[in-house]
Parts: structure tokens; sequence; C-alpha cells
């Protein structure tokens, strides 16, 4: 059963099942009988917990006295729906129609994203939410000062709304949504790779449903919360700790440059690549630099961009640059070498509503949670997940 059940979501599915079994006037133990197979099995399906398989399908159909189709058929797909098409990658005027997108609900709104922002490699293993087929309607779209989008759906609306969308930099929140089906198999995890400052304007902005960052207070040395409590209002979020990891410089395989600190940055054989604005590992290496009386412009590459911790580390990798800042799980996916500045917290932050609005984000905190998953990220290497699930306290001073 398991390919199957994974394959396809029991509430895709129309269920009869109990309906004509009643109307049979059977128990779940006379049709367990009937069809040579185990109460439990009839409870199971009946109650959208799994699929059966084909061959339990036709038992079932044969004891019955009816067809296949007539017990299960999947629901119908094509809804159209209307929502707000965000993001610095919209599609532009003249796209090619239709286009691939994913859907998020938040709140009382849709939000709609090309699923080519997810990235080159995501962007062929993450299923579309439906299709972009056209303007949405105009009246809304200049109330909400957004491009409205009508999208034809793929999938079940039900399922779309169990979706979590996520902004953040850490790579491992699509093995958490992995983890998170074990406990809700309709549900699933979108991460939107952005840093940790943009992630917190988009949640602020209602475009996701959690946001990830790792900034580190130079007074402090705390982890986000001082950096939360001067971009927040209101104290109606929940702070959860993801994991702690090391952050530092990635240099190539074997370090030939012989890059020992960031001091060796101002060499002029050394080439750098920096992350934005707003990331928290533009923070450090800005915070390092100021700490040891360096410039900006004394590093060859500073204005070198990468869009993520992957970015950095495929483009070392390369060889098309020497060193970047980053973290020390990239560094480990590309076989680099390390040279850790500091150890700091990934915090996902979630307004507090969500947490009984949105069916799905209490099951992903107890995926975090589970030993399992915080064995597995370790394994990642630069991971540290004794507290994770740790909930901060977001008061002001």
């Amino acid at each position: 059963m398991g390919k199957n059940h994974r394959a396809e979501p029991a509430s895709n599915v129309e269920n009869n099942l109990k309906t004509l079994r009643a109307a049979k006037g059977l128990s779940q133990g006379d049709l367990a009988i009937s069809a040579h197979v185990t109460r439990q099995a009839v409870c199971a399906i009946e109650t959208n917990q799994y699929i059966p398989t084909t061959t339990v399908a036709l038992r079932l159909a044969g004891a019955l006295g009816c067809r296949v189709e007539d017990l299960f058929n999947l629901r119908s797909t094509g809804e159209i729906i209307n929502g707000d098409l965000i993001g610095e990658h919209r599609a532009p005027d003249n796209m090619q129609l239709p286009m691939r997108v994913k859907v998020a609900r938040i709140e009382d709104r849709y939000v709609i994203r090309p699923v080519v922002t997810l990235g080159e490699l995501l962007a062929y293993t993450v299923p579309a939410d439906g299709l972009l087929v056209g303007d949405g309607e105009p009246e809304r779209a200049r109330a909400r000062g957004a491009k409205r989008a009508r999208v034809q759906l793929l999938r079940d609306r039900r399922i779309i709304e169990q979706e979590i969308a996520i902004a953040g930099c850490d790579p491992a929140i699509f093995l958490a949504g992995e983890y998170l089906r074990r406990y809700k198999e309709t549900a699933t995890v979108v991460g939107w790779t952005m840093s940790s400052g943009a992630a917190l304007e988009s949640l602020k902005r209602r475009e996701v449903h959690v946001a990830g960052l790792h900034i580190v207070d130079e007074k402090t040395g705390e982890s986000n919360l001082p950096y939360l409590r001067e971009h927040l209002t209101g104290s109606n979020y929940l702070v959860v700790t993801f994991a702690a990891w090391e952050e530092g410089l990635i240099v190539r395989r074997g370090n030939p440059k012989g890059i020992r600190n960031v001091e060796a940055l101002a060499r002029r054989d050394v080439k750098f690549i920096n992350r934005e604005e707003g990331a928290g590992a533009r923070n450090l290496i800005d915070q390092q630099l100021i700490r040891i009386g360096m410039q900006r412009t004394d590093i060859k590459g500073y204005d070198l961009i990468a869009d993520s911790h992957f970015h950095v580390a495929r483009r070392i990798a390369e060889g098309l640059v020497d060193a970047g800042i980053g973290v020390r799980s990239a560094a480990n996916l590309f076989g680099l070498d390390f040279l850790p500045l500091q150890h700091s917290r990934y915090d996902l932050v979630i307004p507090k509503a969500y947490l009984t609005a949105h069916p799905s984000i209490g099951n992903l905190l107890d995926a975090i949670v589970s030993r399992q998953f915080r064995t597995e990220i370790e394994a990642l290497g630069g991971y540290d997940t004794t507290e994770t699930g740790t909930i901060r306290q977001l008061k002001r001073e």
C-alpha cells in the first residue's frame, strides 16, 4: 500500500465504502469476512487513513456487488480560483500561459507564486498546485495593490490549503516537510528561499505562514530576538527554535589558497562571494569586518551576490570563487572545507493565530521535535538540535 498511498492522498478520493456497506446492512466485521480482509483495514479505508490496493478494492466491490468506481473515485480537479501573484519574479505581461504555480491560503486570500522561482532543481521536483491561466478580478487587484491572477487547480483545493508556506534560508525545511507527512499524509511544506530579513517582511505582508531567520545581535550575541523586537509590532507571534548551526567561511576542498581567517579575504588572489542584504550570513561577515577593522572595499567580490547557502557552496565548488560565507551543512554537501566563525540559532516565527487556523502547523512542530528528525538533520553536519522546539519569549524590555 506504501507507494499508492503516498502517490494519491486519501482526501483526493471520493470514498463511498461506508455508505454502500451501511446500505447493505453489513457491519465492518461482516464486510471484512466477505472480502477476506481485516476489519481494521475496512475501518482504515472508511476513515480515509489509507487508499486500498487494487486487489483489496476489487474484493470489497465483489463483496458489495458493485463496481470499484462505485466505491472510489478521484475528486474532480480544474477548479478556478483567484489570488495575488507575488514575488520578485512575477510572470511578465507577455508570458506564455499556462504557467505552473504554487498556491497558499494565507488567512482570507490565496497567494500565488510561479514554481520556477523555487530554483532550478526544485522547479522540476515540486509539483504545481495549478496553472496560471490569466488575470484575476481587477477591482480586487486595485484594492490590494497586488497583481491578481486566475489559476486552474491541478489538485483538490482542500489539500492545497493544508500546505505550509515557509520563507527562509535553511534547506533542511524540506526534510522537515517529509517528516510532516508522517504525521499528516496530505500536509506538505513549500520553502521559499530568501534572506532572514526578507523572510520576516514576507511574513508581515501575509505572504507566508512561517518565517525562518538567523540574525545574531552584535552587542549581546543573542540570536534573533533583538532583531524581532525591533522589527515586529505586538506579541502575537510564536518563536520556536528549529536548530542551532555553525556559520563560517566556506572554501575550496583542501583550501588551496590557504585561507585561515577573514583577514585573508583582503588578498588580491582571493575572490569572495557574499549574500544579499538582510541575510544572516551577510550580517556575520559585516560584523567580522567591523571587529578587525577591514573595509568592504578590501574584499574582491564583496558585491558578488549568491541567493542561498547552496548557491554560495556551488559557486565555490565550480571554481568560480575561492570563498564565501555560509553554513557547514552546505559545505559538507559539496565536499568543501569549512572555517567556523560562530554558532547561531535558526528560529521559526509563526503568527499565533495560525496555530489554530491552519490545519498543519501544529503537526509540523511535532515533526521537528521528533527524535528521528533531529537525529537526521544532525547527520547533515553543523546542526545542533539540543534546543529544537524551544519557545522563545518575544517580550520587549
